[in-house]
C-alpha cells in the first residue's frame, strides 16, 4: 500500500490472475490492510455506481462520530477519484489528491473517517466499488460543493461536469467550516 499525501489515504494496486477465460482482481485483502494500518476494514455496507461520463459525485463525508472509512475501485470505464482532507486541525486541511482509477487499472483506495470524496466518470459506464465502514445515514452525511473555487480541484475541463441537485446546492467549504459542519 502506498500512502498519499493526506494522512489517513493509501492506494493499494491488488493482485490479478488472468488466464484465456478472461482476468480475476482480489480487490480487497483484509490482510493487507490491517498489516500496513494496524486497522481492519469493518464492512457495513457495500455500494456500486454506474454513472455517465461527466458524472461528478461529492465532494460526500460523514459526519465523525462515527464517521464512514472507505476502500474504493473502478472495474470499468475511468474516473478521476479525489479524497479531500476536511478535517480541521489537520496538518493537511484542505488538501486533496487526485488518483485515477480504471478497469485497466487495479488499484484502490483507502480513505479514513473524516477524509471527503469525490469522483467524476471520464467514460459513460463507469462502474465504481466501494465498501464502507458505517452504513449510509443521511442525516450524518454532509457535502462540499465539488467545484468550490477555493479547492481548485482541476476536474477535465473538456468534460461538463453533471451534478446531482443535492451536489450542486452544497456549501462551499468556508461555508460548511463557518456552519461547524466539518469535522474536527
Amino acid at each position: 500500500m502506498r500512502s498519499l499525501s493526506i494522512e489517513g489515504a493509501w492506494e493499494t494496486t491488488p493482485k490479478i490472475f488472468e488466464d484465456r477465460r478472461g482476468t480475476f482482481r482480489e480487490w480487497y485483502q483484509g490482510a493487507d490492510l490491517r498489516s500496513t494500518l494496524g486497522t481492519d476494514l469493518h464492512v457495513a455496507q457495500a455500494n456500486c455506481s454506474v454513472s455517465r461520463r461527466g458524472a461528478l459525485r461529492g465532494i460526500h463525508c460523514t459526519k465523525a462520530p462515527p464517521g464512514q472509512a472507505k476502500y474504493v475501485t473502478c472495474v470499468s470505464g475511468a474516473v478521476m477519484d479525489v479524497v479531500v482532507d476536511l478535517r480541521t486541525g489537520s496538518p493537511t486541511f484542505k488538501r486533496w489528491e487526485a488518483v485515477r482509477l480504471d478497469g485497466s487499472n487495479p488499484s484502490a483506495l483507502y480513505l479514513s473517517e473524516g477524509l471527503g470524496h469525490a469522483f467524476m466518470a471520464l467514460e459513460d459506464h463507469t462502474t465504481v466499488l466501494y465498501l464502507c465502514s458505517a452504513r449510509y445515514v443521511p442525516e450524518l452525511e454532509f457535502a462540499i460543493h465539488p467545484l468550490d473555487p477555493e479547492l481548485g480541484i482541476p476536474w477535465p475541463k473538456e468534460i461538463e461536469p453533471i451534478l446531482s441537485e443535492k451536489d450542486a446546492e452544497a456549501p462551499t467549504l468556508a461555508a460548511a467550516r463557518s456552519s461547524g459542519l466539518l469535522p474536527g
